[in-house]
Formats: structure tokens, C-alpha cells, sequence
């Protein structure tokens, strides 16, 4: 006997031989059972996933010798016949190569007669989109009424070709396509009972590329059989199908990950031996970037269709959200300006390379500085230690590279007299502000110093601060202006001496002023309408530049106690993205042995989810060494949060580098000799002007 395909072997002859399509086969076993029959139907659905076969299972059950039912027999001379396709009362129409009106007509006028043989004239007709709309115009009155011994079945591939008044006649079933894992189970079972030897992966590749139809599944698997000697390995199915390695393309992410960018373009040259798509490579990293997010948002909803669900899930462990995410738009990004690449593999490798250059930085390991005790800050101790140790910088090279502390400016020792060693005794008192709560998260300085809010102690002297890292400079002579009353305007400054016109004749001997009013006149201009109307033009701008804000919320209570703790902890915790936005957010609350409960701003809530608090809860298992319980409230904190604290040093720098501009003698004298203006929205301070660097 003639070899016979898999797919014509295995066909199923009942319903209970069937592959899925229980949605289907649910509806069709009850109406049988209860003969509530219905005289059309409609299958549709890609090829192969068993339109036809539902069709000639359906027409066995009409007519097997038993009766109506549900599970025909398969013994009788109908059922027989029936699996052979030369039953007379089945007539199967391919509407393909039937389009014609005649076709119709013809079909039509057979309609009247009764069955030769069975109980129902079954009327198969596949591809029925395919028919003109003078024959769907011919079929309508008898598919709406047809004699009680006929049964219309249509299938199709493309129901939306389909007219209105075709589909409201009939019975319509949607079949589904085949999931890759039902392709591998049937697989399996048919080549264990043919005796062919096989690996699971060639039939993981067999499913991928049957694409939803078993009946490809099983064609390709007789052509893989061919090709691999009667065997079914996954070198050969791979080979036979021209497919990329899949562990080609974890091998790339892997050396995404490591930033390893030798073992990137070893990869790629790996790939490069099999003359892929690169196009397609792409695709399949970005397929593999989906299945990450997904399990990274919900494990349990990653599917095993290619066979590696376990690899992905370790991706999703390795990478984090940020960076699957740069990575995916990346991807895309790289596949549509792949097309516009001079070579298709170094185009591929550019975009690599670009995802491993612009990477989220891991800021998780960053080194962090440990918290400072509450009080004066380290950076005005030890500026005050290399004050007295050291001459004073002129203030213009002071005001240049650091902020001076905001107290009342006293009158300097005459220079070139070096400055006694100073004390620093306790700030001056300071009106309490409430700073502007940021919610970005990378500009934060979470590891600055914890300080509490500002609280009111004696006036002090200033001190002087220079930077770090600036070198000592030669001692200058200090300018010997009147002392600044600390809460003067930006204009009051001290008196400065008017030149005299020898002076002025000395450093402008070819300038003819014979024409010109006298010097003095000239001088005082500035104190005429138009400079003063100049300076109010420029005030009036200075003073509309900042939109009106609306009435800023009470400032939050200074950290005390168990807030305080958490201040102090959170820049050791390895956290960064959200979850350190989130952190940033919270305060906490109390704490009972291992469990710990905070309260979240809900304004600051839209990234809150499981994932974050389980992200949050382990940094603080690893930082204690022992298993902590995280609960978190969206409750608004009544203290100090690490986010506010942050705001509100970065507003004192800010209000204290204004008022060591404003109150610095040289600025003064810039202000009362050439009407200079001091814009408060260009002055950075020190800290942040670095930072930027």
C-alpha cells in the first residue's frame, strides 16, 4: 500500500479525535444530542486548524446508520464512505474555481431532489468567499429556506468578503489557531506512536513555524522526517527551515546585559555565519524584550511557545524594567532605520551598540555617603577651617566659586591683614519656607547631608566659604565698604568715590571732550529718567518672569524620631528608578519586631504597585540581613519625607548662594556704578553647577 501524509492519516474522524476547537465542538456536540440542528453554518478560520474536518464529521453524524448523534459510529457504510470522500450525498463545492453564476444555478437546481442514500444532503462549500456577488445574490433564498433533508456548510479563511445578508443566514463558528504548545503535544503523540525518534526543541521549531495550523505542523513534519533520515532533530529542522538559533539571540541580550561589548560583536559574527535576516533577528529580540516585560508585569502570564519560558524568566529577574523598556524602543527604533543602513549587518551591530552606549546608568551600586549628624554642615566646618588657616580671597573670586554663608555682612579687616581664626558659631535665624516637593528622581541629591528644618538661633558672623577642590589663591586687598543692613535692597550699597576728570583725562588721553558736557554731568546720567526708566524696564521683567503659584500647603513637620530613621537610611539602600521615587515618597511610621508600616503621599502614587513594594521590601531585607514585612499606606506623611528634605536643602543652597551674590561688595559696587542688575533665575548654586560637570 501507497505511503499515506501524516496530515491525511491522522485526520480526525469523530469529535473526540479533535485538537482543540472545544469552543466549536461544545455547541455542535449539544445541538446533536438534542437535534436543535440548524440548516446552515459558517466555519471560518486559517487554513488547517479543521474547517473541513468539522464539516465531514458533522455530515457523518447526519447520516451515520446508527442515528443522530454526536459520536457516529465510523463502522458503518456511510461513516466509511464518508472517510474514503465518496459518499453521494456529500457534495464538496470549491467555490475557488467555481465562481460563476452558471456554477450556482447548476448547484441549486440539484437542491430539490432528495438524498440517494443518507438521511441529509450535506453541501460543503469551501473557500466560500470566493464566489461572485451574482452567485451569493443566486444562494440566498434557498440557503434562507433550503428543503428540511438539506444542510448548508460554508467555510471560508476571509469571512470579511462575506455579505451581510450571507452571514445573517447562518450559523457562524470561528476556529481558533493552534498555540505552539498544542502543536508540541499532538507532535509528540503522533511521531511516539510512527516510532520516529525526535527532540523536543526541532518540535518546538515545527510548531513555531506551522504558525497556527496543525495541518502545516504535520507537513512539515513529514518533510523534516525526509530530511533528517527518519529522525526529527532540532539541527536538522532548523537547517530545513532556514530558522535563527534562538540561543543565538539570548547570547546577545546576555552580553547587553554584562555590557560586554566584545561578546556582543562575537555574537553577531556567530549569527553573520548563517546569513540571517537581520531584520528578522531584530524582530526576534524584540519578541524576546515583550516576553520579558510581560513576565517582569506578571510571571505566571508568559507562555512556553518557544520552548523557553524559563530562559525568559531569568531575563526578567537579570534586567530591569528601565532598561527592557530602552531597550524595546530602541529596537524599534533601530528595525525602521535598518532599511536606511549602507550594510544590513552593520546596521544591525549600530544598533547594538547603540542600546550598550546609552543604557540606563546602574545607579544601584553607586557608592552612597553615609548621613551626616544634625547641625552645621561639613562643608562650613571645613570651610572655616582653611578660612583661618589661610589669607581671604578677593570677594569677587569668592562669589565665583562658592556660596557665603547668609548673615549679616560685618565690616572686614583692613588688608592686607590676614583674617584671626574664626568660630563658627550657630546660622541666624531664617523665616521657615516650605521648598517645592520635586518628584524627578534622577536630579535628587539624595545623598546629601540630612538637615532639619530651619530653626531660629542668634545672629552670626559670616564665614567664607570656598570649594573643595578650587587651589589657594594670593591674598588680595578687601574693598572697605559700610556694613550692609541685612535686609536692605540689592541697590544699597556702600558709597563709592566719583573719579575725578584728571583721572578720567589720564585713562582717556585721545577722547576730545570740548563738545561735551562736563564730567560730572556725565557721570550722574545714570541717576537721569531714561537710566531709571532702563532699570525699572529691567526690574518690571526680573519681577514678571516667575508665574503666580497657587497658595503653597502647609510645610511638613521636621523628622523626628522614627522619620528621622528613615531619612537617615534611605540613601543606603540599593534602590533607583521608581522604586526610589517611590522610597523618596514615603516616611515611616512604625515599626513592630520585623514589621515595618509607611505612609505614601497619594499624590505620588501613580508608579505604586506590587512590584515596587516588593522591590522596596527586598532592598530592605538585604540592607538588615534578615526578613522584613513592608506595609505601605497611601496616607499623606505628616513629617519630613526624604523627597521634601531634599527640596528643601536644595532650596537653602539656592536662597543662600542669592544672598551671598547680592551681598558681595564687588557686586554692589557693579550695581551702584554701571546700574548693573542681578537676574536671581541665573545664580546656581556651587554644588549644583558641579553636579552638572
Amino acid at each position: 500500500m501507497s505511503y499515506q501524509v501524516l496530515a491525511r492519516k491522522w485526520r480526525p474522524r469523530s469529535f473526540r479525535e479533535m485538537v482543540g476547537q472545544t469552543h466549536v465542538l461544545k455547541a455542535l456536540i449539544n445541538a446533536l444530542d438534542s437535534q436543535r440542528l440548524h440548516h446552515a453554518y459558517l466555519f471560518t478560520g486559517t487554513r488547517g486548524v479543521g474547517k473541513t474536518t468539522i464539516a465531514r464529521i458533522i455530515a457523518k453524524c447526519l447520516n451515520c446508520e446508527t442515528g443522530i448523534t454526536s459520536t457516529p459510529c465510523g463502522e458503518c457504510s456511510v461513516c466509511r464512505e464518508i472517510d474514503e470522500g465518496r459518499f453521494v450525498d456529500l457534495i464538496e463545492i470549491d467555490a475557488a474555481s467555481r465562481t460563476k453564476v452558471e456554477d450556482t444555478r447548476e448547484l441549486l437546481d440539484n437542491v430539490q431532489y432528495a438524498p440517494s442514500r443518507g438521511r441529509f444532503k450535506v453541501y460543503l462549500i469551501d473557500e466560500v468567499h470566493m464566489l461572485s456577488s451574482h452567485s451569493f445574490n443566486a444562494l440566498l433564498k434557498t440557503l434562507e429556506e433550503p428543503p428540511p433533508y438539506v444542510k448548508f456548510i460554508l467555510a471560508t479563511t476571509d469571512p470579511q468578503k462575506l455579505p451581510a445578508t450571507i452571514l445573517s443566514r447562518c450559523l457562524q463558528f470561528s476556529l481558533k489557531n493552534m498555540t505552539p504548545e498544542r502543536v508540541v503535544e499532538h507532535l509528540t503523540h503522533v511521531l511516539g506512536v510512527e516510532n520516529v525518534p525526535f527532540e523536543d526543541d526541532a518540535l518546538w521549531l515545527l510548531g513555531r513555524a506551522a504558525d497556527g495550523s496543525m495541518r502545516d505542523a504535520m507537513s512539515l513534519t513529514d518533510q523534516a522526517i525526509a530530511f533528517g533520515e527518519g529522525k526529527v532533530m532540532a539541527a536538522d529542522v532548523r537547517a530545513m527551515l532556514g530558522t535563527l538559533d534562538h540561543g543565538q539571540v539570548y547570547d546577545v541580550l546576555h552580553a547587553l546585559i554584562e555590557g560586554d561589548a566584545k561578546a556582543l560583536l562575537e555574537a553577531v559574527r556567530h549569527l553573520a555565519e548563517q546569513g540571517p535576516d537581520w531584520n528578522g533577528v531584530l524582530s526576534e529580540i524584540l519578541n524576546v524584550l515583550h516576553r520579558v516585560a510581560i513576565a517582569q508585569a506578571l510571571p505566571e502570564g508568559v507562555d512556553n511557545g518557544h520552548g523557553d519560558r524559563d530562559r525568559v524568566l531569568a531575563l526578567a529577574q537579570a534586567l530591569p524594567a528601565e532598561d527592557v523598556q530602552f531597550y524595546y524602543q530602541m529596537g524599534l527604533i533601530g528595525r525602521r532605520d535598518l532599511p536606511l543602513a549602507p550594510d544590513p549587518r552593520g546596521g544591525f551591530e549600530m544598533v547594538l551598540l547603540r542600546m550598550l552606549a546609552f543604557r540606563p546608568a546602574d545607579t544601584a551600586d553607586a557608592p552612597r555617603q553615609p548621613l551626616k549628624p544634625v547641625g552645621i554642615s561639613q562643608a562650613t566646618v571645613d570651610s572655616a577651617n582653611s578660612v583661618a588657616a589661610a589669607p581671604v580671597v578677593a570677594p569677587v573670586v569668592a562669589a565665583a566659586v562658592a556660596p557665603i554663608a547668609a548673615a549679616p555682612v560685618a565690616a572686614p579687616a583692613p588688608a592686607p591683614e590676614p583674617v584671626a581664626p574664626v568660630v563658627v558659631p550657630e546660622p541666624a535665624p531664617v523665616p521657615v519656607v516650605e521648598a517645592v516637593v520635586v518628584e524627578e528622581v534622577v536630579d535628587l541629591p539624595w545623598n546629601d547631608p540630612v538637615e532639619p528644618a530651619p530653626v531660629q538661633q542668634p545672629a552670626a558672623e559670616p564665614v567664607l566659604e570656598t570649594a573643595s577642590e578650587q587651589p589657594e589663591l594670593p591674598p588680595m586687598p578687601l574693598p572697605t565698604p559700610d556694613s550692609v543692613v541685612p535686609d536692605a535692597p540689592e541697590w544699597a550699597a556702600a558709597p563709592i568715590p566719583e573719579p575725578s576728570v584728571a583721572d578720567v583725562d589720564a585713562a582717556t588721553p585721545g577722547m576730545d571732550l570740548d563738545d561735551e558736557p562736563p564730567l560730572d554731568e556725565d557721570y550722574i546720567e545714570p541717576d537721569m529718567d531714561s537710566a531709571y526708566s532702563y532699570l525699572d524696564e529691567l526690574a518690571s521683567e526680573h519681577a514678571a518672569d516667575p508665574a503666580p503659584e497657587p497658595e503653597p500647603e502647609p510645610a511638613a513637620m521636621p523628622a523626628t524620631g522614627l522619620a528621622l530613621q528613615w531619612l537617615e537610611l534611605f540613601p543606603k539602600l540599593p534602590i533607583s528608578g521608581m522604586t526610589g521615587s517611590i522610597a523618596a515618597n514615603c516616611t515611616l511610621i512604625a515599626v513592630d519586631g520585623d514589621n515595618w508600616l509607611m505612609h505614601l503621599d497619594p499624590a505620588h502614587s501613580a508608579l505604586f504597585n506590587a512590584t515596587q513594594q516588593r522591590r522596596l521590601n527586598d532592598a530592605l531585607n538585604q540592607y538588615h540581613q534578615r526578613t522584613l514585612t513592608l506595609s505601605i499606606e497611601l496616607i499623606k506623611p505628616e513629617q519630613e519625607t526624604p523627597a521634601q528634605a531634599a527640596s528643601r536643602r536644595r532650596a537653602n543652597r539656592q536662597r543662600e548662594a542669592e544672598e551671598s551674590i547680592h551681598g558681595d561688595p564687588f557686586i554692589q559696587q557693579m550695581m551702584q556704578q554701571f546700574g548693573a542688575v542681578v537676574r536671581n533665575d541665573t545664580i546656581e548654586p556651587v554644588d549644583a553647577l558641579v553636579t552638572q560637570g
